[in-house]
């Protein structure tokens, strides 16, 4: 009897360990479902391209075939194309986190204050209309052909989404849990991380999602006016000598870096949000 009875505990223990991996198990299966649904498409358009530049229903010379764009990207390595990667990289990199700083001090500037919204908002406002290429003029005259106007445009690209996302996360922060929280006498610090913080956390994420992408944007016409390294230099080079394939290497290469530095973010946005939920 005892022996019978140990048996079917042990029989219902691992009944529920099943039970409990059995989520985990059908989420697993439907990450891996939506990836494979995700790939329907681009590898639909890619086959339909290379079967029609094969069966010469598209000329080659205007939109190559994967398979040779596959064989320009491997005759690039060899000729320096990390150093492309590279560069476009820390460009962004180094554009991105000086524009977002910026934006997340001036952005909590004007969600806090009134004051501060009606002194920087409207001008804020008009630059953001300004497009990416009317800066490079101004830049190039100030700060000349190095580095500096090539940062310095990828930081305004990736400001203003930024800026949007913290001044609207904050302004739209339910004024009762600010009023409840000046009640229990909080320090404006302790309002900021308790409060304000987890409260405009979405906002603020969405904005540096933005912020990087548009990064990526802004890189690209930096690097088309002047520059002698990077994946921008490569897209000017492939039409300065009619190159087709060299264009579209550089446009899949920019497509597969900006998708990956999302997924970045938005593991750090799924991450943080956890954060939030947990500590609140």
């Amino acid at each position: 009897m005892a022996t019978s009875a140990t048996a079917v505990a042990a029989e219902a223990t691992v009944v529920a360990a099943e039970a409990s991996d059995a989520p985990d198990v059908r989420a697993g299966d439907g990450r891996r479902r939506r990836a494979l649904l995700g790939l329907l498409l681009p590898v639909t358009a890619l086959l339909a391209v290379e079967l029609s530049v094969r069966a010469g229903l598209i000329p080659a010379n205007l939109l190559p075939a994967p398979s040779q764009i596959i064989d320009t990207l491997r005759d690039l390595g060899a000729q320096g194309l990390l150093g492309h990667i590279g560069a476009s990289t820390l460009r962004v990199a180094a554009g991105f986190a000086s524009g977002a700083a910026l934006a997340v001090l001036l952005g909590a500037a004007v969600g806090l204050s009134r004051h501060a919204e009606a002194l920087l908002d409207p001008s804020f406002q008009a630059l953001r209309a300004i497009p990416s290429l009317a800066w490079v003029p101004l830049l190039l005259l100030w700060l000349g052909i190095d580095e500096a106007p090539k940062i310095v445009l990828i930081a305004i690209g990736a400001f203003f989404p930024v800026y949007m996302g913290v001044a609207s996360g904050i302004r739209g922060v339910d004024r009762k849990l600010i009023e409840v929280a000046r009640l229990y006498r909080l320090s404006a610090v302790a309002l900021t991380r308790r409060v304000l913080l987890p409260a405009a956390l979405p906002a603020i994420l969405t904005g540096l999602r933005n912020g990087l992408s548009l990064a990526w944007m802004f890189m690209v016409a930096a690097e088309l006016i002047a520059a002698s390294k990077g994946l921008g230099y490569l897209l000017s080079d492939g039409r300065e000598t009619s190159r087709a394939d060299i264009v579209l290497a550089a446009i899949a290469l920019l497509a597969i870096l900006g998708k990956a530095s999302d997924s970045l973010m938005a593991a750090i946005e799924k991450r943080s949000l956890a954060w939030r939920d947990s500590y609140v």
